[in-house]
């Protein structure tokens, strides 16, 4: 593989840094986290809840999944639910499936790196559950953190949109009762 194809992509990837996750924006959060501090946030959970589930995990598999689940958004952006919502279904995934075919189109592991793209999307494997898991759990995490270092009390939906059953994996729902147990805390103390 030619330098200048692989710096191409390591260019399109650097803009996740400057990419706001667009529902933080939306519910008044200044500076709210990037694209890239949120796929770090989703890949070093993917990689505690894999510690914690038992049977063979493929490490690799698991944190290339974490690190490319959002890759499309340095080329779209990051489309919240309530704008998705009101597109044909299935636009946004293949409209994120054709951008990452383009991203990595000459790249030597392009191929098994879509369809662990598609396994994170389809749950399809432990690996993609597990990333699911992570993903739902770091946006519930930063909320918390807004919440408390930030008194921004306009994330309730965040929680409204997530229960037990939302996880695939029990270490996932296991971290999920814990940190609703913390809010419940700060919430009586508050």
């Amino acid at each position: 593989m030619r330098a200048d194809s692989v710096l191409a992509l390591l260019v399109r990837a650097n803009q996740l840094k400057f990419v706001p996750r667009t529902g933080w924006v939306m519910r008044g959060i200044v500076n709210a986290e990037s694209v890239s501090d949120h796929s770090f946030g989703v890949a070093f959970i993917a990689l505690v809840l894999a510690q914690q589930v038992d049977g063979p995990i493929d490490t690799a598999k698991l944190l290339t999944m974490a690190l490319l689940h959002d890759l499309p958004e340095a080329i779209l952006s990051d489309i919240p639910s309530p704008a998705a919502s009101h597109l044909p279904a299935a636009a946004k995934r293949m409209a994120e499936q054709d951008v990452l075919g383009d991203l990595l189109d000459g790249f030597p592991d392009a191929d098994s790196w879509q369809a662990w793209w598609r396994e994170y999307e389809d749950r399809t494997s432990i690996e993609g559950q597990l990333v699911r898991d992570a993903d739902r759990l770091d946006m519930l995490l930063q909320a918390y953190v807004y919440e408390q270092t930030r008194g921004n009390r306009w994330l309730d939906e965040f929680w409204e949109e997530s229960s037990r059953d939302t996880f695939a994996c029990d270490a996932a729902r296991s971290l999920f009762d814990a940190l609703c147990e913390a809010r419940k805390q700060v919430g009586e103390t508050a």
